[in-house]
């Protein structure tokens, strides 16, 4: 398997599982929408995040949570290009994830001083997004999805969902290779068209995506599932999201996505001694 990337000055190993912080720049996000919505409150969490430990910061300015209708570009971009240029100044080092379908907003957030671009369709919502990453040498995150944001958690079904997820990563990342794109993450999508029990199938066999030869990214911080099981809101889901996370981490995740970057980097420390 892969076991780093080199992004501008920065070099991302993954002998030890990496945060991914997150930094919603909307007003309707599940956990946080409306928090960080001013440039400068997002750039400040940014800041806060990379200060707790993480090494990548994932910003996004469309919610993707179950039901949500899709942004205007136009305002996807008013929502992020200011806080990844802000924070790339301030932190030159900065290793920044834009979470878009869009190409346009990628190629305009790469040129900002991103680096990798977090595309939860997997590159099949808009088709221009391999030339985009092809371009700037970027990274990408290639999740899983069934269905859209606005239709997927109407009763999602697979017959095999190890299987089924297993083989839509490994066309897209064939199909991404072949566009000398190959700085890839793969992500199995938790929550992303997916039953209760699907979601927990794929953290219990999570170490089989390891095959597909690339880093295994997960994120489940707070998400409805964890909710349901537990009877509890979303700000609640702190310890279950660590639970869990942990969980990911002995099963080969090596990037996690997370809105609390502290608890996640305090599990990695203690994770790791052990492994």
């Amino acid at each position: 398997m892969i076991n780093h990337y080199n992004f501008k000055n920065q070099r991302l190993s993954f002998d030890i599982p990496k945060i991914m912080g997150i930094v919603n720049v909307t007003p309707d996000s599940f956990s946080d929408g409306g928090k960080y919505f001013s440039v400068n409150d997002a750039v400040d969490h940014g800041l806060k995040l990379i200060d707790e430990g993480a090494s990548i910061i994932d910003i996004g300015g469309e919610s993707t949570r179950p039901g949500s209708d899709p942004v205007l570009e136009d305002e996807e971009l008013r929502r992020t290009i200011p806080v990844i240029k802000k924070l790339t100044q301030l932190r030159k080092d900065a290793i920044i994830s834009i979470d878009t379908t869009k190409s346009e907003v990628a190629r305009q957030a790469l040129n900002s001083g991103a680096q990798i671009i977090n595309d939860i369709s997997g590159l099949t919502f808009d088709n221009g997004m391999i030339d985009v990453a092809k371009q700037y040498d970027a990274g990408v995150v290639i999740m899983h999805i069934q269905g859209n944001p606005k239709t997927m958690q109407q009763n999602p079904f697979y017959k095999d969902v190890i299987k089924e997820v297993y083989d839509y990563l490994s066309v897209q990342i064939t199909k991404t290779k072949e566009n000398n794109v190959n700085k890839l993450f793969v992500d199995p999508g938790i929550g992303f068209g997916k039953r209760i029990e699907d979601n927990f199938t794929l953290i219990k066999n999570l170490e089989k995506f390891q095959s597909l030869g690339y880093p295994v990214l997960i994120g489940l911080s707070k998400k409805s599932f964890i909710g349901k099981i537990l009877g509890i809101e979303a700000d609640e889901r702190e310890v279950g999201t660590v639970i869990l996370e942990t969980i990911s981490v002995l099963k080969s995740a090596r990037i996690i996505r997370t809105h609390n970057v502290k608890y996640c980097m305090q599990m990695v420390k203690l994770v790791s001694h052990i492994l």
